[in-house]
């Protein structure tokens, strides 16, 4: 009796005290599609942005016939994207200069911190990229013989402080560093900042001499301006130019520029400047690019300057979700100075192309309408996924034709490394659909994701209560409803198989929807308030993503 007693004990409180572990959630595919209904390129034109999205800071390269292009991504890692182009259209990610987790160490950042402003430049069969690694080290440059990679491990720069740095070779090899920093003695305003010079042996990148002040302030230093930054030097006609942003990153954001006869200057401003903005230009107007300005230089094979800078395609109120984009335009030049935009001219969605022979067309679009669809049937993730800081841990892989993640307990809170992979939401009008097996313990949860930073997201996701698999819908907005968000709505769904999950961006608002056929949808939150992904509410330098996310 007494052996059976304890039999039956054990047959009741063994699965009240032990639960299945919790396994991994299995992705099969993940679909993105935007149209933001843009009059479309013909064949001599291109569409502006060139690359939508979250590339801020663009800096471009040539080398013979080859164009390179990177931009900042902060604390998303890998980090710095390195694309490829032989028209100055259509452009190719072939890799990231910050794919190892020895090289930067992003732990515990917020989004805003991490790479600022990369330049690339090649100089005897060598490419370099310099860069700030804000919260992390300050100036560096890493180099590769192939801009595809491996890239080397930082060497720093303790010489050089500020930001944005970029390196200019003279003719006779001599190495520069122009770069932002402060004012000499006490700025006289916020915002006083003035442009550096440091010459740097072209082997150590070890400081030769004084560092010099080439511009302090901006054009009209008497009118106090605000925020000189993102500098780069250029030579022609024996002649060396200084192409900098002035005003900020926001709506009063231009491009200005200076030269001199010497590369140590002094620099004198050109008659007509800013060369770039946006900021005269009504705010009323309909579909507007603003805050345009943080611009590089690349002159082709023909002769022909061009330049590409960032810039912002808001909804409202220079309100935008798909971050700093880059754009591209022609660069005239007029009595030795360069132009790329007069007073009151708008800067055009299309415009013709450059005088280049057309390129391949890029096999994941980065400009116009598109959809790109991963099914997952590669070893390696497609070089735009992304993930929030270094790896922690061995959490993902691509196994059976499918992405498999395993929920980490690590809270968005913590500013760590969660168990979530994503890529850049590109279109004002978008569309991310994943189809996710997961069976949930506990309260594991696993599902699609759009956020913009660690306190800003909206997560859909499938979980359990109380036995019953559900969809919830969870929100934190600037860091309300806590590191697990607040829940907004849940529905019962099927306790068996997997689900598609979809989130539609229209502007301001997103849709949340679930499926059990892939056919037949249900809404589970129409009109989401999408600003809190944007800038202006989130903050910080980075635009949306969409992703795949796992917790436990």
């Amino acid at each position: 009796m007494l052996k059976w007693i304890v039999a039956l004990a054990t047959l009741v409180v063994t699965p009240a005290v032990a639960h299945a572990a919790q396994g991994p959630a299995r992705f099969d595919w993940f679909d993105y599609r935007g149209d933001d209904h843009r009059p479309a390129p013909r064949a001599v034109e291109y569409g502006n942005p060139i690359l939508q999205g979250f590339y801020p800071d663009p800096s471009v390269l040539r080398v013979g016939n080859d164009y390179y292009l990177v931009n900042s991504t902060f604390a998303w890692f890998p980090g710095i994207p390195v694309f490829h182009s032989r028209d100055l259209v259509n452009w190719t990610q072939i890799g990231n200069a910050i794919d190892r987790p020895g090289q930067l160490n992003f732990d515990k950042m917020t989004m805003w911190q991490g790479v600022y402003a990369p330049d690339i430049s090649f100089h005897d069969g060598m490419f370099y990229i310099l860069n700030t690694c804000t919260g992390c080290g300050g100036n560096f440059v890493i180099k590769a013989r192939n801009p595809a990679g491996p890239w080397s491990d930082p060497t720093w720069l303790p010489d050089v402080p500020g930001i944005d740095t970029s390196l200019f070779f003279d003719d006779h090899g001599t190495a520069w560093i122009v770069h932002n920093g402060p004012p000499e003695g006490k700025p006289r305003y916020e915002g006083h900042t003035a442009i550096w010079l440091q010459q740097v042996d072209p082997k150590t990148f070890k400081s030769i001499g004084k560092p010099r002040v080439l511009v302090d302030g901006g054009v009209h230093p008497e009118k106090n301006p605000i925020w000189i930054e993102g500098p780069h030097i250029l030579k022609k006609d024996g002649v060396y130019y200084l192409i900098a942003a002035e005003g900020g990153t926001e709506e009063a954001h231009s491009e200005v520029v200076f030269r001199s006869d010497k590369v140590t200057g002094p620099y004198v401003p050109g008659p007509i400047n800013p060369i770039l903005t946006q900021r005269d230009l009504p705010k009323d107007r309909p579909n507007p690019i603003t805050s345009t300005g943080h611009a590089s230089f690349v002159n082709t094979q023909n002769g022909d300057w061009w330049a590409v800078f960032l810039g912002v395609r808001p909804y409202i109120d220079n309100q935008f979700n798909t971050g700093r984009e880059t754009f591209m335009m022609p660069v005239h030049w007029s009595g030795g100075w360069p132009q790329i935009t007069r007073a009151g001219e708008v800067l055009p969605w299309v415009r013709a192309r450059p005088k280049l022979a057309a390129g391949a067309k890029a096999k994941v679009p980065t400009s116009g309408a598109f959809t790109v669809r991963d099914e997952f049937a590669s070893a390696k993730l497609p070089p735009y996924w992304m993930m929030l800081r270094n790896p922690q841990g061995n959490w993902w892989r691509i196994a059976g034709g499918a992405l498999q993640i395993d929920p980490k307990s690590n809270a968005f809170a913590e500013h760590r490394n969660p168990s979530l992979l994503a890529r850049r939401q590109q279109h004002l009008n978008a569309v991310a659909t994943t189809k996710v097996t997961f069976d949930a313990q506990g309260g594991a949860e696993a599902g699609l994701i759009a956020m913009q930073n660690d306190e800003n997201w909206y997560f859909i996701a499938v979980g359990n209560e109380s036995g019953k698999r559900v969809v919830r819908l969870r929100r934190r907005a600037g860091g309300e409803g806590g590191s697990d968000g607040a829940v907004l709505a849940s529905a019962v769904v099927p306790q068996t198989g997997p689900l598609d999950l979809r989130i539609e961006a229209h502007g301001a608002f997103y849709d949340f929807s679930w499926s059990a056929n892939g056919h037949s949808w249900h809404k589970l939150m129409s009109g989401a308030d999408g600003t809190i992904l944007g800038t202006k509410k989130a903050g910080g330098f980075v635009g949306a993503v969409f992703g795949v996310y796992a917790h436990r």
